[in-house]
């Protein structure tokens, strides 16, 4: 009777690249989970934008009405120029988050 043959190193190389493929394959996280977070980041971003953007336009109105004696006017004045400086910069992300899902643009014609 003859002995059975041991697997030479090739042989047992072989088929650790085929498991490790084999196990790559049923790990691969899911490109849709990704974008899924990518989304909720951008999200909080501009929530976090326009809520910093009011915060800063409250503390400049109060403290102004403080040292002034004035007490309603700043603060609401820079209560409103916070939130607009909020929204231009949420539009300003979205803009960016725009160009970037579209990819390269053409380069502008010139008619002359």
């Amino acid at each position: 009777m003859t002995e059975p043959r041991q697997p030479t190193d090739q042989d047992r190389l072989r088929d650790l690249e085929a498991r490790i493929a084999a196990a790559k394959k049923v790990t691969e996280p899911k490109p849709h989970s990704e974008e899924h977070y990518s989304r909720a980041q951008t999200a909080w971003r501009m929530v976090i934008e326009l809520v910093a953007g009011l915060s800063i336009g409250f503390g400049i109105g109060y403290g102004l009405d403080t040292l002034l004696g004035t007490m309603p006017i700043f603060l609401v004045l820079f209560i409103l120029l916070g939130f607009a400086a909020g929204v231009n910069v949420m539009l300003r992300t979205a803009r960016e988050i725009t160009d970037q899902s579209a990819g390269p643009r053409p380069p502008e014609r010139e008619d002359g």
